[in-house]
């Protein structure tokens, strides 16, 4: 027996319980499918537990497409204070920890709990731990089997997300599923993931070493910490500058940000300091080590030329490096690329080409930055497909 809806959604993480939620209020019959026994996991696991829900600062500036206009107007249609009005409706407690990164005072489940409830009183149904198979569209719309069942509905919406950690279920479904209807995808990477070098590239003594650091690649610069691994480097930077890196790209990293080596360096031209001990000051004493010894020997001050302290310094100011790869979807927490948004509207997240076909989240080629911005994205990106699939 074949039920009909007017709504189908697929995947019940932020976009798409955001998008049931969006479409049944409007009066819709929605059900909400996924293939997870267990509801919105990369929620759950978010923020380290209390989920950044949202950035204070997110605009059309933070997030990465071959189209960086295209986010505008879901963010628009549905801004961060319309989701911060919910979160204070359900009295959840939160807190900004730095840069406009709103997390959860108690934990991420309430976020989950909050979709869940404005789901539930809307009157979604829901198909957890049920699989979808074929999908094809029909006269008014699509049909589609989904587990046991099949259902006609008007409207189909996927948030399946994308390829990022897929310990907890991500898959390809969404992009198989645009490439069966026509539409182009922008080649995937994985995004705000730490970066890897080959081991003489990096000094392999420096594992758990933080470094506050400003990382540049081209027109992104990020100032945040640098953290050593076994592997190669992560941290706030390093996360943000992987969403814009590509193989075989140099980094400049200022491992003195807003100061002046020169000036340092001037001002202990003729002491018996050794250098190590001087840069010690700003920089963590195991790096300062190794960082001198890589360049030059390690003398008092007053021994070293003028030019000899000059590479060092431009060396602090702008250290190639050159990353061997990343550490993959693993460990990344977000997609880069995905459906082209030249194929959907920016007003309605709908395919231009299939009429009641709409693609919101991660799985769409919009990638937000690090703290908050990705789930901006979900939240106004289903919001508009809600209303108007």
């Amino acid at each position: 027996m074949v039920r009909s809806i007017d709504v189908a959604v697929i995947g019940a993480g932020a976009a798409g319980m955001m998008a049931a939620a969006s479409a049944a209020q409007r009066g819709c019959g929605v059900v909400l499918i996924d293939h997870a026994e267990r509801l919105a996991e990369k929620i759950r696991i978010s923020g380290g537990g209390r989920c950044n829900f949202t950035n204070l600062q997110a605009r059309a500036e933070c997030y990465l497409s071959r189209n960086p206009h295209f986010c505008k107007s879901a963010l628009a249609q549905y801004t961060v204070r319309d989701f911060l009005d919910l979160v204070e409706s359900y009295r959840i407690g939160y807190h900004e920890k730095k840069l406009g990164q709103l997390f959860c005072d108690e934990g991420s489940q309430q976020i989950i709990d909050l979709l869940k409830s404005e789901c539930d009183k809307a009157g979604v149904v829901w198909r957890m731990a049920t699989p979808v198979g074929a999908i094809e569209q029909v006269e008014h719309g699509f049909r589609l089997a989904a587990g046991n069942e099949v259902w006609d509905c008007r409207s189909l919406i996927i948030a399946t997300g994308g390829l990022s950690i897929p310990p907890i279920g991500a898959t390809g479904f969404g992009y198989d599923l645009a490439r069966q209807f026509g539409l182009p995808i922008v080649p995937t990477a994985p995004a705000l993931v730490p970066l890897t070098f080959e081991p003489k590239d990096l000094y392999a003594d420096l594992s758990g070493v933080s470094i506050d650091c400003e990382v540049s690649l081209g027109h992104a610069s990020f100032r945040e910490n640098v953290l050593f691994t076994h592997k190669g480097v992560s941290g706030p930077a390093i996360l943000q500058i992987s969403s814009y890196w590509s193989p075989g790209q140099a980094l400049s990293l200022d491992l003195l940000p807003g100061r002046d080596a020169r000036a340092l360096f001037a001002e202990a031209a003729r002491s018996e300091v050794l250098l190590p001990n001087l840069l010690a000051e700003w920089l963590p004493k195991r790096f300062a080590q190794a960082f001198c010894a890589a360049q030059l020997d390690i003398r008092p001050m007053k021994q070293y030329l003028p030019r000899e302290l000059e590479l060092v310094a431009s060396r602090l100011h702008d250290w190639r490096v050159i990353p061997s790869g990343t550490v993959g979807y693993k460990k990344a927490e977000v997609t880069r690329g995905g459906v082209d948004t030249a194929a959907l509207s920016s007003k309605t997240m709908a395919a231009k080409s299939v009429p009641g076909l709409f693609f919101v989240g991660e799985v769409v080629d919009v990638t937000g930055w690090l703290g908050g911005y990705n789930f901006q994205w979900a939240w106004s990106s289903g919001w508009v497909a809600g209303q108007n699939a």
